[in-house]
C-alpha cells in the first residue's frame, strides 16, 4: 500500500479528493475538471486507491469512485503528527508580535 501522505501531497491528487469529497465521481465526470487525460487522471485514482484513500465501484462499463472515510482519518492522522507543541508556540509567538506590532502603530 502507498504511502497515503505521498499519494495526497501531489496537486492533482488532492483536488481529486476535494471532488471526491462531494460524492462519487466517474472517471469521466472528473476529468472534466483537469487538462489531463481520462487515463492520466485513472492513474492518479490508481494511486489514492493503492493508498486507501479512494475505492472504486463498477457499475457496467463505468467505476465510481468515492473517497474511504478511514483512509482520510488515517491521512488526518499523519498529518496532525507535523502539527507540534513547538509549532502552537510558534503560532502564538507570532499572534503575540502581531499584536504587539499592532498596539504600538496605534
Amino acid at each position: 500500500m502507498a504511502d497515503a501522505f505521498s499519494a495526497a501531497a501531489e496537486p492533482t491528487r488532492r483536488r481529486l479528493l476535494q471532488l471526491l469529497a462531494t460524492g462519487p465521481k466517474t472517471v469521466s465526470e472528473l476529468a472534466e475538471h483537469f487538462p489531463a487525460t481520462r487515463p492520466a487522471i485513472s492513474q492518479h485514482l490508481a494511486v489514492l486507491a493503492d493508498a486507501g484513500l479512494v475505492t472504486a465501484r463498477k457499475d457496467g462499463r463505468h467505476r465510481h469512485y468515492s473517497v474511504v472515510p478511514a483512509g482520510i482519518a488515517r491521512l488526518r492522522a499523519e498529518i496532525d503528527r507535523f502539527w507540534t507543541d513547538e509549532l502552537d508556540l510558534l503560532v502564538a509567538d507570532a499572534t503575540r508580535l502581531a499584536t504587539a506590532t499592532a498596539d504600538h502603530a496605534h
